[in-house]
């Protein structure tokens, strides 16, 4: 650990910083240039800007890679959450980009400034391994995302979207903040490390099941709660249907895609490196009291109710949202067996999922413009009126099933591999893959229940083709094929993830 002067620490901080001073450009070219012309321009001078400022901060990252671990683990620089860091502004541009054209507001300006805040507080959050950081950083993250779930004016179920946010967000919250306390006063430490050292010292013992203090299990409750609710896992996940359906379309995509990506990571640094000698056991016959039993039946009850629930909706938002939550029960698989194979599995099933379904959000919200709702009938014979938008859902669709040879095949694949692979010569975690392998089989149905109104079903009366931009029609097309990309050769970005693993030392 070291001590940094301001000059230093701002120079770790550059790439937030960067992309900070870019929100505050885009909400000063609005207000005070820009203000009486045209919706359609500021929009376009507003995305402009936030692009190029993420854009800058990527290529500042990719230049000067930086490595430092100061105040007490309140940032930590290493190839890793580096890495992450550049996953986050890549969804961020193609948010922005999506975002061109949307007819939910007229104050684009202020839309796109606090999707920049947001990114920049998702910076924060995966580059620490402090408690205290790691709750301010969700809780301006957390403060954006309900205002973008709000920010449609016109529609009251934008409103009631971002006020149960808030409400569900505010109460994870105070569980959060009282499981850290909770960590602190047990441990003397807001350092992950730290935390880990108090409970290697004082848990483990000759016996071959280490005794957990009382005040630790409810910690580690807490904790589960409140980090629960960021990644939507079951019984914390009633907050997503309503926002993912509620939500400005984009900012619902930005809420299923960068944000995940980010809790997800943190979620495995808490758990992992801080809670590290607490693990148990989840194993089938094999129980130990621990972290490790939570996450395997929040995993269990996410990919269970998750796709069940989702075969029963006509709305393709809920079905989004419900699909979500499911594969959140996978991605937790990851953290459960916490090796950094499938740490690298996860981080490619997250940032891939990330992607796909960001791309579908795309093509909910155009077709919604068009349509004017998001229901399965709505997509009737979609394929003759936007061909390559139906080509770019048929992709997303298909690789969120796990279908070959797309990015969720492979993400799947690996993900369970690395689990089996965590626990050799044993049942292990077997039970959640054969259950993980068995949802997947039912999700298919649902999946394929979108793709037959697209493809099967036919177009309602004297309904015309549909106009898309060129330029939304671009970066669905480049999400796509980054999808089929990344499933042909997913070493193009796991490659990256095991040398950053493996320098960080995870």
């Amino acid at each position: 650990m070291t001590a940094l002067g301001f000059p230093q620490l701002l120079h770790l901080v550059l790439p937030e910083v960067i992309v900070v001073v870019a929100a505050l450009c885009v909400l000063a070219a609005d207000l005070v240039f820009m203000r009486a012309a045209e919706t359609r321009i500021r929009g376009a001078v507003g995305a402009v800007i936030s692009v190029a400022g993420c854009a800058v901060a990527i290529g500042w990252m990719l230049h000067a890679p930086q490595y430092a671990n100061v105040l007490d683990g309140m940032l930590v620089l290493t190839p890793l959450s580096q890495l992450v860091q550049i996953a986050l502004l890549v969804l961020t541009i193609l948010t922005i980009l999506i975002s061109l054209g949307s007819s939910f507001t007229e104050h684009m300006g202020e839309y796109l400034a606090l999707i920049l805040l947001a990114t920049a507080s998702m910076m924060f959050l995966v580059g620490t391994q402090n408690l205290l950081m790691i709750f301010l950083s969700l809780e301006l993250l957390s403060l954006s995302l309900y205002i973008l779930a709000a920010f449609n004016k016109r529609s009251a179920v934008s409103a009631e979207a971002g006020l149960k946010y808030f409400l569900f967000g505010g109460m994870s919250a105070a569980f959060l903040l009282f499981g850290f306390s909770l960590l602190y006063g047990w441990s003397n430490s807001t350092n992950l490390a730290g935390i880990a050292q108090s409970i290697h010292g004082k848990l483990l013992n000759p016996a071959l099941n280490p005794v957990l203090d009382p005040l630790l299990v409810v910690a580690i409750l807490m904790t589960v709660v409140g980090l629960g609710f960021k990644v939507a896992a079951v019984p914390f996940h009633f907050w997503a249907p309503d926002v993912y359906q509620g939500a400005p379309a984009p900012s619902a995509g930005f809420i299923a895609s960068g944000s995940k990506v980010a809790a997800f990571f943190i979620l495995y640094q808490v758990m992992v490196l801080g809670l590290a000698g607490a693990e148990g056991s989840g194993a089938w016959h094999a129980y130990a009291p621990g972290w490790v039993p939570v996450l395997a039946l929040a995993a269990a009850l996410s990919m269970v109710l998750g796709n069940l629930v989702a075969i029963r909706q006509t709305s393709v938002r809920r079905l989004l949202a419900y699909s979500a939550i499911a594969h959140a029960g996978y991605m937790l698989l990851g953290i459960l067996s916490h090796t950094q194979q499938s740490l690298a599995a996860l981080l490619y099933y997250a940032i891939t999922y990330a992607l796909t379904v960001l791309g579908a959000f795309g093509v909910v919200a155009l077709v919604e413009q068009e349509a004017g709702g998001d229901k399965l009938s709505d997509f009737a014979g979609l394929s003759h009126r936007a061909p390559v938008l139906s080509f770019c859902m048929l992709i997303f669709m298909l690789s969120l099933a796990g279908i070959p040879p797309l990015a969720g095949f492979f993400g799947k694949f690996y993900l369970f591999s690395a689990v089996l692979a965590a626990t050799p010569g044993s049942l292990g975690l077997l039970w959640l893959v054969v259950l993980a392998i068995a949802m997947s089989a039912v999700s298919l149905y649902y999946y394929l229940q979108v793709l037959k109104r697209i493809y099967v079903a036919d177009a309602p009366e004297g309904a015309g083709p549909i106009s898309v931009p060129f330029l939304r029609q671009a970066v669905l097309g480049l999400i796509a094929l980054s999808v089929v990309l990344l499933g042909c050769a997913p070493d193009l970005l796991l490659r990256w993830l095991q040398q950053a693993i493996q320098t960080a030392g995870y």
